[in-house]
């Protein structure tokens, strides 16, 4: 089951949106645009990536993230943040991406996130119908008595997400959607600028998570 866009979003989740575009402007979300040299990236992700991510970012395993099509900014800073930075911590505790960041320097970094968000998007289709419907009302309307807004906000409404400021969700893995929602939720991940996706993540269950998750995977 495949979904695509249907414009129809409330005002307060229109809201929700400006304030995060204003976020973006103030430099609190904006990455700075990355123009890596994809083909000096090869050698590296059949060396390193190719396990986990596939040599063309759509991975094969739920549990890790498919990355073509990803915008490049959000990759970098991903990147970044599983190394640690001016003798502090890593911001998103990982370790089996920290030993692969390792030795990559900055250039390899911004040369990977232009890679991999070169490669086509293989679409991917929601497999419970029930359990996505429920889903789209989350994304697309919010859970208005919990005070979530709808994540189309900032993803927009074909999950396509915001170049530089917020990612490309449609297609990706339930699984891999919902563990970082579990992960924000829980306060294991901590790299959202602003604490925009633990503050959201706060208000949701596990079914709410499970449903909306389900639902991305169909976006395209």
């Amino acid at each position: 089951m495949e979904y695509r866009h249907l414009n129809r979003q409330p005002k307060i989740w229109r809201l929700w949106a400006a304030v995060a575009a204003a976020l973006a402007t103030q430099g609190v979300l904006a990455q700075g645009v990355i123009k890596g040299d994809p083909g000096k990236a090869q050698q590296i992700v059949n060396q390193v990536c190719v396990a986990c991510h596939a040599a063309d970012g759509n991975s094969p395993t739920p549990v890790n993230p498919s990355l073509a099509g990803q915008h490049p900014e959000y990759i970098y800073k991903q990147l970044m943040n599983f190394k640690p930075q001016g003798g502090k911590p890593a911001e998103r505790n990982n370790g089996v991406m920290a030993g692969m960041v390792a030795s990559l320097s900055t250039e390899d970094m911004q040369n990977l996130a232009a890679y991999f968000a070169a490669q086509k998007i293989k679409p991917r289709s929601a497999r419970d119908a029930v359990l996505a419907r429920q889903g789209e009302a989350i994304y697309r309307g919010g859970i208005v008595a919990k005070g979530v807004p709808a994540c189309a906000g900032c993803h927009a409404p074909n999950g396509a997400g915001m170049p530089a400021q917020f990612p490309r969700l449609a297609g990706q893995h339930a699984e891999y959607t919902a563990l970082q929602l579990k992960a924000f939720r829980d306060g294991q991940r901590a790299n959202d600028p602003a604490q925009m996706m633990r503050g959201v993540a706060a208000k949701m269950s596990d079914q709410e998570i499970t449903a909306v998750s389900e639902y991305i995977a169909g976006l395209r």
